[in-house]
């Protein structure tokens, strides 16, 4: 493939996985503290994008948001939203996106394992990092009670995210090898001689 198609084929994956983390936005899950599938979607980004791409297609998102479009959760845009309770979890999707993509770009054996690691150190830790760090000096809540409120909760469901992501990635790969890699990926989704 040639530089500009390559150039243009990556820019139109990136502006599609913007879409899908603007569709997974109002897709929730009702339960007394509502979740929604995009965190999963930042995961996915990262993964099948790999670093550049999959931190580009969030600052798009991120952009599209600030511009006043109601793409987050519950149809919310605008600056506003950017500076307000949930602004550390959301502008660390460009970082998380980038880091997941770094990781599996440098993997020996990528494996569905493996990239579940991958989304739990970028698509949980990474953003629960950013979120509690900004409802203590951005909202003024103590350390504990943004743990508790803002990590706690979700520790679960986002589990179930990042394993999903995992195997969804994998069989994105599978289907269609997007993502640029420096190893040989393994065949069995589940097992890889490194996994």
């Amino acid at each position: 493939m040639s530089g500009r198609v390559l150039a243009l084929r990556n820019m139109i994956l990136a502006a599609m996985f913007a879409a899908i983390v603007a569709v997974a936005g109002q897709i929730q899950i009702p339960l007394p503290i509502p979740i929604t599938l995009q965190t999963m979607a930042v995961m996915m980004a990262g993964s099948v994008l790999g670093s550049r791409w999959g931190a580009a297609s969030m600052a798009v998102f991120i952009l599209l948001v600030a511009f006043g479009a109601p793409l987050l959760a519950g149809g919310k845009g605008g600056l506003a939203v950017l500076a307000g309770t949930t602004a550390g979890y959301v502008w660390s999707w460009i970082l998380a996106a980038w880091l997941i993509g770094f990781l599996s770009e440098r993997s020996v054996r990528l494996s569905v394992w493996k990239l579940t690691v991958y989304h739990v150190l970028g698509g949980m830790l990474l953003i629960y990092a950013g979120g509690v760090f900004w409802l203590v000096t951005g909202v003024g809540l103590g350390w504990k009670e943004a743990l508790l409120t803002g990590v706690l909760p979700f520790i679960v469901g986002d589990l179930i995210k990042a394993v999903v992501a995992a195997f969804a990635s994998f069989g994105i790969y599978r289907a269609y090898p997007i993502l640029p890699s420096r190893g040989k990926r393994s065949s069995d989704p589940g097992k890889g001689p490194n996994a």
